[in-house]
């Protein structure tokens, strides 16, 4: 009898299990941005309106949908600083700053959207410049959020900002560094999440009730 009880109340929260870790499989349409070290992209751990690079330094943008910064997909193509500023001689007092700005592709793109061409240019800005005010001195115009998440260059998209556009429930959004801070992120003890844990209280009370009412089924 116990069993027979337990079996459906297992299968419950094993239904209960994947259900919540569907919900924080979200992905988000976003620009994350990259800097170049080397021969590799790295993802950025400031925004771009924080970020300083240096003189001949190369910095690259990717729009696409990604579910946080370990699945996000670079910038393709070279992206060499000799090749992207060979035709913006260096200056006294200014800095060059090489960017890769890699649109995505149709299947990335807002509905009704169609991404531009990738793109580079050579940016020559102040000593003190942001990345994000290198940007806009070849990639006018920008975008932001309120929350100084990058959300157009070149007016690309025309609208929305870091969108969720698959998945169960919004687990995050986006943050001004391109990652996605995700639920599971924002738990300190990177415990079960709120609806998980309900959900398995609530098996675990009707699992007792069950077995306490066979045993009295027994007794009578």
């Amino acid at each position: 009898m116990i069993r027979r009880v337990f079996a459906p109340l297992l299968a419950a929260l094993v239904l209960l299990t994947g259900a919540a870790q569907g919900a924080q499989a979200a992905g988000y349409r976003y620009w994350s941005f990259w800097e170049r070290q080397g021969d590799t992209w790295v993802y950025a751990t400031q925004g771009p309106s924080l970020a300083r690079p240096s003189d001949g330094d190369v910095q690259g943008f990717r729009f696409a949908v990604s579910e946080d910064s370990k699945d996000a997909t670079q910038p393709r193509g070279a992206a060499e600083f000799a090749v992207i500023c060979a035709r913006t001689p260096a200056e006294d007092g200014k800095k060059r700053i090489a960017l890769v700005i890699d649109f995505g592709t149709a299947a990335d793109a807002p509905s009704g959207e169609t991404p531009p061409a990738r793109r580079t240019a050579c940016a020559r800005v102040a000593p003190d410049a942001t990345t994000a005010e290198a940007l806009a001195a070849v990639a006018k115009p920008l975008r932001y959020d309120t929350n100084a998440l990058l959300c157009a260059i070149t007016g690309y998209p025309q609208k929305g900002c870091g969108d969720q556009v698959s998945g169960g429930g919004e687990t995050g959004k986006p943050t001004a560094a391109g990652r996605t801070a995700t639920a599971a992120e924002d738990d300190s003890d990177g415990g079960l999440s709120l609806g998980l844990v309900a959900g398995i209280a609530v098996v675990v009370v009707l699992g007792a009730a069950a077995v306490w009412q066979a045993r009295r089924r027994g007794d009578g």
